[in-house]
């Protein structure tokens, strides 16, 4: 009768505990990427196509957007309360956004939506799903522009003290530590990987 070796070899062992360590990263790293999701808001503009033309008036689309949210979002204190908001005022976002478009066909939706890593400057985001308000133009062919609507920081990026307030103290550290959106785009990465995306 033949002895089982029942030692593990050291390269073994190695390779267990890196496995280990990787997936518990992984645990760790996937319930930080659902706190900040849960947390937040996420504005999609999608141009008609990719024209110069279509790609500023996207941009004045977003704007007019902004412009209508602004003093409805102002000192909101929580996704909960600003998703309400989006969803009452889903007919006069439509306007809004239809009477900057000169025309184009405009759709307003409030939805969950997959989002790629992304960085904004002094911070990243991680890949996810996110409430979404997505403004399509046309068929929404073109190059999209994304941003964060709640807490409301689409157009002061640098300012990031609403981000803090909205995703918790751990949470903004990991949105603004180096290398965060190289992190972030490694388990998006991982998670295509393992069908997990």
């Amino acid at each position: 009768m033949l002895e089982r070796n029942t030692h593990f070899k050291a390269w073994e062992l190695a390779l267990l505990c890196a496995l280990c360590l990787t997936l518990c990263a992984a645990v760790w790293a996937q319930e930080q990427t659902e706190r900040i999701s849960s947390s937040l808001i996420r504005l999609h503009v999608l141009a008609v196509d990719d024209s110069d033309e279509e790609q500023a008036l996207k941009l004045r689309v977003r704007d007019a957007v902004l412009d209508f949210l602004a003093p409805r979002l102002e000192g909101i204190g929580s996704r909960d309360e600003a998703k309400e908001i989006l969803s009452h005022s889903l007919p006069e976002l439509q306007s809004a956004a239809a009477a900057a478009a000169e025309g184009r066909a405009v759709t307003v939706t409030l939805t969950r939506e997959l989002y790629p890593t992304r960085g904004y400057g002094s911070f990243a985001l991680p890949a996810g799903a996110y409430d979404s308000l997505r403004v399509i133009l046309g068929k929404g062919e073109g190059h999209n522009w994304w941003c964060v609507v709640f807490p409301p920081i689409c157009l002061s990026l640098e300012s990031t003290e609403e981000l803090e307030r909205a995703v918790g103290e751990e949470s903004f550290q990991i949105l603004t530590s180096d290398g965060t959106a190289l992190r972030f785009r490694l388990l998006e990465l991982w998670g295509e990987l393992t069908g997990k995306a």
